[in-house]
């Protein structure tokens, strides 16, 4: 947002709860938000299963990336195909 008005960084939180507890009470325009991204949530069931067979290596790299993002690998998986298939 480039309106002239000067926003405040958002905090660090410690908890999910310290950041629920902002986000009720805070009026988000007042924070500078240009960092975020946008977000795929997925509600629907995952309902089929697919097998994949990967080199060891390439498996590690993506356990370790899961692993930093605090993501399942299978999710981190199913992120990267929705992201590559987007237009």
């Amino acid at each position: 947002m480039n309106d002239g008005i000067e926003r405040k960084p958002l905090p660090d939180f410690a908890s999910d709860e310290d950041a629920e507890d902002f986000v009720d009470y805070a009026d988000l325009s007042d924070y500078d938000l240009s960092d975020f991204k946008t977000m795929r949530f997925c509600f629907a069931p995952s309902e089929e299963t697919v097998t994949l067979r990967l080199p060891a290596p390439l498996l590690a790299a993506l356990k370790a990336k899961a692993d930093s993002t605090g993501l399942s690998y299978d999710r981190l998986v199913e992120q990267a195909l929705s992201a590559a298939l987007q237009d």
